[in-house]
């Protein structure tokens, strides 16, 4: 399992976060490596680290990967680019885990993932063990690799998983599956291909933790040989960990354990979902739950993830532009009961977003299109609810301030990608959080 990369010629493909890192830790494997991407040296920041342990390539088309011994392709470079061509693949998360010594929690899903992640880090710290948590939730994973630690918590993505050939983590989590990403996999079988790949390589002494409420997650089920252990919210469960009463009720053969909810203070259903899976995830790698979730009571979630950014004349502000599918922007729509405003759109990731019509026509006041995704957004929910184009995020800013009424919400869950008019989800967000504080008291910008 073990890779020696002593001599290897190793192609990198894309200087991001997990590029840089892979770059890094073959190079002082021995390795040779040609560090590439297309971008300009400009568009990417600070390279003098890379320079000093590898050759460079840079604003210019990616070089022919059939000479090299290995290929280590960003999560962002589709395998089409490379893979036909290619001896042999590894993503970072593969290196990563052929040199971690520790036993890793790996967590993915459509939604979820990210806060998922955090809060078992923050669990297995509030039960006495040495957690970091990496991956595609901001540093890569082969930046663990020598830390002292006791667990590793990665967040994986799809696009990671295409690149794993014996990745086994000893709890693996999967949230939910609903489309996304089309427009990388080709299609939803695809994709739900891409996932399952976190549960092959599992052995009976592992654990597959899964939602019994996610009709595809529930099939995924007979895809591993771990132990399965369910979270619901729908219905009792006899391994796994379920709801009842404002508490989390987790059992295993010969134990049950009542966990109260009273201190977890992230709104909506799907936040709860996450906060099951945890519990289980922590319990499962070894951690005392009543250590575990003395968790709840400091974590108060992450930045961009149904975040309250305001309260102006009676109206809430809230900044969810992680929301980035049609299933994101479902459950955070889903956490509101007062009316809302809702801002969505972006670029499209060739989802049908029909489903959202319902919703927004049983709970929303009016919907604001932004980005590339607006004329497609505005077909698919006409009939349904009003609807304005705004064209940019402050105009729709702008918009839903004069449209909200006291009570009511202004919700950014965009059911779409950044990339049209920003760099980043992050970035949106930011800007809506500037745009929001840019409101003066008198209701005009």
């Amino acid at each position: 399992m073990k890779l020696d990369l002593h001599a290897q010629r190793i192609l990198v493909l894309g200087l991001g976060i997990s590029g840089r890192a892979a770059v890094r830790f073959c190079a002082e494997r021995g390795a040779r490596v040609l560090a590439a991407d297309e971008r300009p040296a400009c568009a990417i920041g600070d390279l003098g680290a890379i320079e000093a342990c590898a050759e460079l390539s840079v604003g210019a088309p990616l070089p022919d990967p059939s000479g090299f011994d290995l290929v280590v392709p960003s999560p962002g470079i589709a395998p089409g680019r490379y893979r036909d061509r290619a001896r042999r693949v590894m993503g970072d998360l593969e290196l990563a885990f052929r040199a971690l010594s520790v036993p890793i929690v790996a967590i993915t899903g459509t939604n979820g993932k990210s806060t998922t992640t955090r809060l078992v880090e923050a669990m297995l710290r509030a039960a006495g063990l040495r957690a970091e948590a990496a991956g595609n939730i901001g540093n890569s994973a082969l930046d663990l690799v020598g830390r002292p630690l006791d667990v590793a918590v990665l967040e994986v993505s799809s696009f990671q998983l295409e690149t794993v050939e014996e990745f086994r983590p000893a709890v693996s989590v999967i949230l939910n599956v609903t489309p996304d990403h089309i427009d990388r996999h080709g299609g939803l079988p695809a994709y739900i291909e891409a996932k399952a790949r976190i549960l092959a390589r599992q052995r009976p002494e592992d654990t597959a933790v899964l939602s019994a409420d996610d009709r595809i997650v529930r099939e995924l089920a007979a895809r591993t040989r771990a132990r399965v252990r369910w979270f619901s919210q729908r219905e009792a469960i006899a391994d796994g960990a379920c709801v009842d009463a404002g508490a989390i009720v987790l059992r295993e053969p010969g134990s049950t354990l009542r966990i109260s909810l009273e201190s977890f203070a992230l709104p909506g259903t799907h936040n709860l979902e996450n906060a099951l899976a945890a519990l289980i995830a922590a319990q499962s790698i070894g951690a005392a739950p009543a250590l575990a979730s003395r968790a709840f009571e400091g974590f108060r979630g992450l930045p961009h993830r149904t975040e309250l950014v305001r309260v102006r004349r009676g109206v809430r502000w809230v900044n969810d532009s992680k929301g980035t599918n049609v299933g994101a922007a479902l459950r955070s729509l889903e956490s509101f009961s007062a009316p809302i405003v809702w801002i969505g759109g972006g670029k499209d990731k060739a989802l049908d977003f029909r489903p959202l019509a319902p919703l927004l026509a049983s709970r929303a006041r009016a919907a604001i299109l932004i980005g590339e995704a607006a004329p497609k957004l505005a077909e698919a929910l006409a009939g349904s609810v009003a609807l304005r184009e705004a064209g940019t995020l402050e105009r729709a800013v702008a918009m839903a301030d004069d449209l909200a009424q006291p009570g009511d919400v202004v919700l950014l869950s965009p059911a779409c990608a950044s990339f049209d008019q920003f760099r980043s989800y992050e970035e949106r967000g930011d800007r809506f959080r500037a745009a929001v504080a840019g409101l003066d008291e008198g209701g005009r910008r």
